[in-house]
């Protein structure tokens, strides 16, 4: 099978499903190929497009929730989206590359490439089979006006939600979303502070804003720092792209805690922390579940990253970290609670499947057939 895998940057979950995707394409036996389609018409537009949202998203929170809410009324109107005009100007490359690269199916992990197959469609391009991956356990603005042959979502709880958008509920697959194999690993948790250098007899807290260090990580470094000076517990922060975080912690901590950037072994901090608290991501959020990591889930971008809050901490995989000192207190006597986090645990493996890029790959070659 011929399989192109179709993802845009802005926020990293969705490049970091299509690479799951990739990777277990690969595994099959599949040509892949993946990329951003907005590089077709030009790099400079796929960058300018990936840096506004994250510059939004990390200096103003606020102000990316207002443009959600936007299109979340937006989407009652009746007519087409600015998201669909805006990327169907841009479909006439990605038209062209179809017409001269043999492609069976097309996975799709960000709204932008759905909403240019659609445009294509309605102007009587012919397509391969259509796969949209929803990488956020909402049904996000405009999902529904796009015309594909399958939309996997992330659970089956999530089915009357994407159907009541008006999405052919024969058409919706809740097989899940998709994580990199690093994430399913049998490594342990000895073996994962050893492979980082971590020391053995310490306790360890990941902190994370996510690929683009956004939310509300500064405050949540000032609140645990005060907290666990003085006991066995260390501090993991990951700042991602934001410099300016990092920058700003540096000066603050110093070498008290251990401030990283973007990392490739993400899936080893997860495993070797003792409490991993982050910003509600659709993948940040999956990653943890299908490892079973002691999960607390910060204060939302407003938005998508709200209904993932309300998602996990609804049915008990996560706890949410609220950010005042009394809350946190309590939130760090989790680790020593067995039967908390075995419940936690539980719930993880009842909600989250682990094999959805497998699925994926699965439902594309039946789709082909």
């Amino acid at each position: 099978m011929n399989l192109l895998i179709l993802s845009c940057g802005t926020g990293g979950g969705h490049n970091s499903a299509a690479a799951a995707v990739e990777e277990e394409a690969l595994r099959q036996g599949h040509s892949v190929t993946r990329m951003n389609p907005l590089e077709l018409c030009a790099e400079k537009l796929s960058r300018r497009v990936d840096n506004a949202y994250i510059s939004i998203a990390q200096a103003s929170p606020r102000g990316f929730g207002a443009i959600y809410a936007i299109g979340n009324a937006y989407r009652r109107l009746p007519w087409r989206s600015p998201v669909y005009f805006a990327t169907g100007l841009e479909s006439e490359a990605l038209g062209k590359y179809l017409e001269t690269h043999p492609t069976d199916a097309v996975v799709m992990t960000h709204l932008y490439p759905a909403e240019m197959l659609t445009y294509l469609k309605n102007h009587g391009a012919r397509l391969p089979k259509t796969i949209f991956v929803a990488t956020d356990y909402t049904c996000v603005p405009f999902t529904e006006e796009c015309d594909l042959d399958a939309y996997v979502i992330p659970s089956p709880m999530l089915t009357g939600e994407f159907a009541a958008r008006g999405l052919p509920e024969e058409k919706l697959y809740p097989l899940g979303i998709p994580v990199r194999a690093a994430f399913r690993g049998t490594q342990s948790k000895e073996e994962a502070k050893a492979a980082l250098g971590l020391e053995a007899d310490k306790r360890y807290l990941l902190v994370s804003g996510g690929s683009i260090g956004a939310g509300s990580l500064e405050k949540a470094i000032d609140l645990l720092a005060a907290r666990i000076r003085g006991t066995d517990f260390r501090l993991i922060v990951i700042c991602g792209s934001n410099a300016s975080v990092r920058r700003h912690l540096t000066d603050r901590y110093g070498g008290e805690v251990q401030l990283l950037g973007s990392t490739p072994r993400m899936a080893e901090y997860m495993r070797a922390c003792d409490l991993y608290l982050t910003k509600p991501g659709g993948l940040s959020t999956t990653e943890a579940a299908v490892m079973e990591a002691p999960l607390a889930l910060l204060p939302p971008i407003p938005g998508c990253e709200s209904r993932n809050l309300a998602f996990f901490t609804g049915t008990g995989m996560a706890v949410p970290a609220v950010l005042k000192p009394r809350e946190l207190e309590k939130l760090l006597t989790l680790p020593d609670d067995p039967q908390r986090l075995a419940q936690m645990h539980a719930r993880q493996r009842e909600f989250i499947p682990k094999s959805a890029a497998a699925q994926i790959c699965s439902l594309a070659s039946a789709l082909t057939r």
